[in-house]
């Protein structure tokens, strides 16, 4: 037990100073660019018609009429022109940040294994013992699960103590099952992959768990910038940005306990197994075994 705190306490410093690195500040900048792509694309082609679409549609919404007739009694008018657009930019700013952030994830989580694996870990051997294919199927499998968890656990959350505590331990045990999985297929056996998930499942959820409250940092950012509409567009990318840096520590955390549990489990193979022995004639298969040479009769003279 103690041995695995080290190596917690041990990878997460090293995952806070890889966080550091000007590669991984760059990566977690990905999402804002990608999400100032898609806004400047999509608003230079639909922004015109998604406005005017979400205008009529306030407009002609019957219960909201008697809003607009008393805010224009209150010397308001137009209001549905000023908040046609706040409105269209609220709905469609979450679809950007989840096709950002899927696109970052996807491509970050390798690039940060291969970092560790050079500057760290040169040596290991890759085995690559889980596919992208079958990392997929894992992580959407895990997130289903988790998802049926938490509508099964939602009545527990009426009681204020439980709601800190059950989704925090649903959503700590999806993230260790995606990232030590992610973290270990390159360079695992899936034998060694599920040894070591059994060996250190413990220390492996309480990582994810601690995961699941720092990502709560960026969501808090979240909420206030859709309270504060005035600051949304400020605080809504700094969310998104701290966001990343809080996956990208996440995964960084995961990849330096695993890979390094990885090499002991190898290191204790090693020492464990008898040296091989020499290669002699005992050691070929039974159907090239020397036979004794035949007995052949006396010559007729």
């Amino acid at each position: 037990m103690l041995t695995n705190m080290a190596q917690l306490m041990d990878s997460f410093f090293r995952a806070l100073a890889y966080c550091m690195l000007p590669r991984v500040i760059a990566w977690s900048l990905l999402p804002l660019l990608l999400m100032g792509a898609l806004a400047v694309g999509g608003g230079y082609l639909y922004w015109q018609e998604a406005v005017q679409a979400m205008r009529t549609t306030l407009e002609a919404t019957s219960w909201l009429g008697f809003v607009w007739s008393w805010l224009e009694q209150q010397g308001l008018s137009n209001v549905t022109q000023l908040l046609a657009p706040i409105m269209v930019a609220v709905l469609i700013t979450p679809v950007i940040v989840l096709v950002s952030l899927l696109t970052v994830a996807f491509l970050m989580t390798p690039a940060l294994v291969a970092l560790v694996g050079q500057r760290r870990f040169p040596t290991l051997e890759r085995l690559q013992g889980g596919s992208l294919l079958h990392s997929i199927v894992a992580s959407i499998g895990a997130t289903l699960l988790a998802l049926a968890a938490l509508l099964l656990s939602m009545p527990l959350w009426l009681i204020p103590p439980l709601v800190l505590i059950v989704p925090p331990l649903i959503w700590g045990w999806l993230t260790y099952r995606v990232m030590a999985l992610d973290a270990l297929a390159e360079h695992a056996s899936n034998a060694e992959c599920q040894e070591l998930l059994r060996r250190h499942r413990m220390t492996l959820l309480l990582m994810g768990v601690i995961c699941g409250y720092l990502g709560a940092a960026p969501a808090i950012v979240w909420a206030s910038g859709v309270l504060f509409v005035a600051a949304f567009f400020i605080l809504v990318p700094l969310a998104i940005w701290i966001y990343t840096l809080v996956f990208a520590f996440s995964s960084l955390w995961f990849i330096h306990f695993c890979l390094a549990a990885l090499q002991q489990l190898r290191a204790e193979q090693r020492a464990a197994a008898p040296d091989g022995p020499l290669p002699t004639i005992a050691t070929l298969p039974e159907s090239a075994e020397l036979q004794p040479p035949p007995v052949l009769p006396p010559s007729v003279s």
